[in-house]
């Protein structure tokens, strides 16, 4: 085993570190609208912050909805089948386009239903205009994910990092004409933000859309008799593998919505510390999600060969770079919580809160890196229920209560929402890890 995964660690690698760079450059977008806000004070940040992450878990629905794209796509092209990798990708725009207009309304239903949350006057009167805006960047945002899923799993990552590595520039470059008005541009305040994010989303669908032409030019031939139609049946397959998928993430992401909401019920400073925490454990994340992706393909590339053993070494290869990279990054919000806190704000009251969440982070980082990792391999056998069961019940049913109760029944202020949210990712990432052990064990 042990000589297995020395082998698989350089093909892993190499698939995910591109992979990690671009989900570090899809995470540092929100990070850059946060600095990029936070001369507008502790309101706008955790404004910007709800905002983001409400429709984080609308739009991440929609996404999860094509994650089965990892799975087909991937034991197509284990198999040789390069035809069936491009049905696959047809098949998912169309889903895609076929998801962005319910996910749309969905979001500006939620916009309408904001006075009924119970937050502070002044976050809402920001979050409302900056949801409504940032709700027309769904459509592109799934189209980037289709054609992002298929790229991946046929091993060409590249344009997938170049893609996020210049949206970025894009995000910089909108945030500073809009934020605050430069160059003879209106200052939208935060509002300014969410059309940067809007037009960066359609800058990443677009320079992925011409990368799949310029793949599918040079092997123009092999794609000859794939049809255009949209295909029922394997709309449904998608459907069967993404929705479960799609629900997971919904599961996963919106425990940190209701948690950010819940957190707007305390002071600004509270808010403010807790989207700041969020956004530093986020890109840290990242490292682990592209592990996510890069265990997903390389399982899912196995089946498609029929090797049990390439499964089994894929798998566990991904898992220990991950617990290898997560405990480190533990360490260091230990070590550097004031300082990295400090990066982001200067006001005194977030500073006394930050430091004690990254320490919190640090441990939640650990198992949340182990459940992201084991939901991809798991994902690459084409299971995408299990996940989905286990993130309800560990989020839902413990980590969320839990938090609620430490935060507003004890006392412990945003600490408390932040110990529970780590108890049921504990809860997620042990179970995960034995469902995973036991599939590859028992994988014919």
């Amino acid at each position: 085993m042990l000589s297995g995964i020395r082998r698989e660690l350089k093909p892993m690698a190499a698939l995910a570190a591109p992979v990690a760079l671009a989900e570090i450059g899809w995470t540092t977008m929100g990070l850059v609208d946060t600095l990029m806000v936070g001369g507008l004070g502790p309101v706008a940040i955790g404004a910007v912050g709800l905002g983001s992450i409400v429709f984080l878990a609308i739009g991440i629905f929609g996404m999860g909805l094509l994650l089965g794209l990892d799975t087909l796509v991937a034991q197509a092209y284990g198999a040789g089948r390069l035809e069936g990798c491009r049905h696959w990708l047809r098949q998912g725009v169309y889903l895609g386009i076929m998801a962005a207009v319910p996910l749309t309304l969905v979001s500006y239903g939620v916009v309408a239903t904001l006075p009924l949350w119970g937050l502070n006057d002044d976050v809402r009167a920001i979050t409302t205009p900056y949801l409504e805006v940032v709700s027309l960047s769904l459509l592109p945002l799934l189209l980037y994910a289709a054609f992002r899923r298929y790229l991946q799993a046929v091993n060409q990552v590249r344009p997938v990092t170049f893609a996020l590595v210049t949206a970025n520039v894009v995000n910089v470059l909108v945030n500073w004409l809009l934020i605050h008005g430069h160059l003879g541009f209106p200052a939208l305040g935060a509002t300014g933000a969410a059309w940067a994010t809007v037009l960066s989303r359609v800058y990443m669908a677009a320079v992925l859309g011409v990368a799949i032409l310029l793949v599918h030019r040079q092997h123009r031939g092999l794609h000859a008799n794939v049809s255009k139609r949209v295909d029922f049946s394997s709309i449904r397959r998608l459907l069967a593998l993404g929705v479960p998928a799609g629900l997971q993430i919904v599961l996963e992401v919106g425990v940190f919505a209701a948690a950010t909401a819940l957190a707007g019920r305390l002071s600004a400073a509270s808010l403010a510390a807790h989207q700041i925490a969020l956004n530093i454990w986020a890109v840290i994340y990242m490292i682990p999600l592209g592990l996510n992706s890069a265990g997903a393909v390389r399982v899912g590339q196995a089946v498609g060969r029929r090797d049990a053993a390439g499964l089994t070494q894929a798998g566990w290869t991904a898992l220990l770079l991950g617990a290898a990279f997560t405990a480190s990054s533990a360490l260091l919000f230990l070590a550097a919580g004031p300082a990295l806190m400090g990066i982001f704000s200067s006001d005194g009251d977030v500073l006394a809160i930050g430091p004690s969440l990254l320490a919190i982070a640090g441990v939640c980082l650990i198992f949340d890196g182990t459940q992201g990792i084991a939901t991809g391999i798991l994902r690459g056998l084409g299971d995408t229920r299990v996940p989905m069961i286990t993130n309800l019940v560990g989020h839902w049913a413990i980590g969320l209560p839990l938090g609620f109760a430490a935060c507003f029944w004890w006392g412990w202020g945003v600490q408390g929402l932040w110990l529970g949210l780590t108890t049921g990712l504990t809860v997620v990432g042990l179970t995960l890890l034995g469902v995973w052990a036991r599939r590859a064990r028992d994988w014919r």
